[in-house]
């Protein structure tokens, strides 16, 4: 039976099993052996990381053809207007090409976790937070994506992928999955 497991992969951690620099990775929260992360969130970021022990299941998410929804919340320097997010909406143009379109809302302060280290404060630039949501899975995406349109991002979460979300797990915790839900847009 394929297994699947849902980490929330906190602040500072790599998206692997093993570092010759010492850094945190995976395998410092989890000891599954055989489970593969489905694509990666950078080292600054946080949030929902699916492994799978499944070939096919690991393809059918990571592989963009598939065009799975992942969901984003993104604290911005500065204030979005209706603007920004149209144009995020409507996608944008990176170094690497347009992106496709999305989905991006304002957002109320999550009450997240705290982060460690937390973010930088300015009191002169305010902060905002927006939902944003893609189908693609480029480097550093989400965070290329808002500073094209003005607004860097200073903290982002990834709370879910397909039909699956954090649902209240803690940074490092992890808890299994279920493997017959087929992710949106597959």
């Amino acid at each position: 039976m394929p297994r699947l497991v849902l980490f929330n992969k906190p602040y500072g951690v790599l998206s692997q099993f093993t570092d010759d620099g010492g850094r945190p990775v995976l395998a410092d929260f989890l000891r599954l052996p055989g489970m593969r992360p489905v694509g990666r969130l950078d080292r600054d970021s946080e949030g929902l990381l699916l492994l799978t022990d499944h070939g096919g299941l690991l393809h059918r998410l990571a592989d963009p053809r598939h065009k799975v929804w992942k969901r984003y919340w993104a604290q911005l320097e500065g204030a979005p207007d209706e603007a920004a997010l149209e144009r995020l909406r409507r996608g944008v143009t990176l170094n690497d090409g347009p992106t496709l379109p999305a989905q991006a809302r304002l957002l109320a302060e999550p009450g997240l976790w705290p982060r460690d280290p937390p973010i930088r404060y300015r009191a002169a630039i305010p902060t905002h937070w927006i939902e944003l949501q893609i189908r693609e899975g480029r480097n550093r995406q989400v965070r290329r994506m808002t500073a094209a349109v003005g607004l860097p991002t200073l903290r982002l979460v990834r709370v879910a992928v397909g039909p699956w979300e954090l649902d209240g797990l803690a940074p490092g915790q992890w808890r299994e999955g279920e493997v017959s839900a087929r992710p949106e847009g597959s």
